[in-house]
């Protein structure tokens, strides 16, 4: 940020309250307006970092999963992915996700981008990663709150099924941008 962004910027007054889940810290974060100086309260949830996978195999399959999301109360169409644990990197964290998830692993992995998963509410960061020369090595392990169906599609079969609606969980559809955009594959 630049000087000329001071009438953006919220001064940070107080934090009131902070409560505990299982997989992030909700605060109430107190601020100045940036220009009437008058106090306002917002919610931040606090959270670890997250990756996802697009793991593609050498038959140019992408390896995709299936699951049930009770925010949407909808099973999704997504990519392996999930939280960073402490100490772990980032690209650790896609490696074992797209293992404890599909049982696959890769060969060649490339970081193709990041992103703020929702800045009004949240603090983490998302990144992508393209693993390349994915093949099963084992039965997924999958932790105890998941019921997961791996299937693999076509990579040229992605852009079709994001337009039609197959493929909706953002994050996921963020990932498939960056290697479009990116990638030549």
């Amino acid at each position: 940020m630049s000087s000329d962004d001071r009438h953006l910027i919220w001064p940070f007054v107080r934090e009131e309250r902070r409560i505990d889940f299982r997989i992030f810290r909700a605060r109430i974060k107190i601020a100045t307006h940036p220009t009437s100086s008058e106090e306002h309260r917002f919610t931040v949830l606090e959270g670890a970092d997250w990756t996802n996978v697009i793991a593609l195999t050498d038959r140019r399959e992408v390896v995709l999963i299936r699951q049930f999301r009770h925010g949407t109360d909808a099973i999704t169409l997504e990519i392996p992915g999930g939280a960073v644990d402490p100490g772990e990197t980032h690209r650790a964290a896609a490696a074992r996700e797209l293992l404890e998830e599909t049982g696959y692993e890769a060969t060649r992995w490339t970081k193709l981008g990041e992103v703020h998963p929702n800045p009004a509410l949240q603090n983490n960061v998302c990144t992508t990663w393209l693993a390349e020369g994915a093949r099963i090595l084992c039965e997924p392990t999958l932790d105890e709150g998941e019921a997961i169906e791996v299937k693999t599609v076509p990579l040229d079969d992605i852009k079709a099924l994001i337009a039609r609606g197959g493929i909706t969980h953002a994050l996921v559809v963020a990932a498939f941008y960056f290697l479009f955009e990116t990638q030549r594959l």
